[in-house]
């Protein structure tokens, strides 16, 4: 084998890995269906967490943002349960404490797709398209390959200006 082909077959291998580690890296974050990320499955044993994602999944905001409340008071550092509040907040048009909310899910987790999706959605609900594609950025740097929280994002933002002209 040459050297050129020993190269090329080396690439190869790193490249069909880095999309696996990609594609199963995607599978399990959170898009705009749930918002939620690798780190949830470990908060699945909460018993309020499955309280606060069945609410959501029933939109009982209410009842998912005390559930949520309570996760974050005995893990408050769980990225995943503040975007969720953010997210239940946003839909009761709450959105002081949604900003809050997800902006601490942002400092806990930088990366977080689903809490950049989220917030970036609710830029967009109060007017700040700025701020909006600011994390449709961050998204686009953070998706190598594309991903659902990407894909959402973008199409509100293309949904919000085709509404402002």
């Amino acid at each position: 084998m040459t050297f050129r082909k020993f190269i090329l077959a080396i690439f190869t291998v790193f490249a069909a890995q880095l999309l696996a580690a990609q594609i199963v890296f995607a599978a399990g974050s959170g898009g705009s269906g749930d918002g939620g990320s690798a780190t949830e499955a470990e908060s699945s044993q909460n018993a309020d967490f499955a309280a606060g994602k069945a609410a959501i999944d029933a939109e009982q905001w209410d009842a998912a943002i005390a559930a949520f409340t309570k996760v974050t008071s005995s893990e408050p550092n769980n990225a995943d349960a503040y975007n969720y509040l953010g997210y239940a907040n946003r839909k009761l048009k709450n959105y002081d404490a949604a900003f809050a909310n997800y902006n601490k899910a942002l400092d806990i987790d930088p990366e977080h797709k689903g809490a950049n999706e989220y917030i970036g959605e609710a830029y967009l609900q109060t007017g700040n398209l700025k701020m909006a594609e600011e994390h449709l950025v961050k998204l686009d740097a953070l998706c190598f390959f594309g991903c659902p929280e990407y894909t959402m994002l973008k199409r509100a933002v293309e949904d919000y200006k085709a509404k402002q002209s």
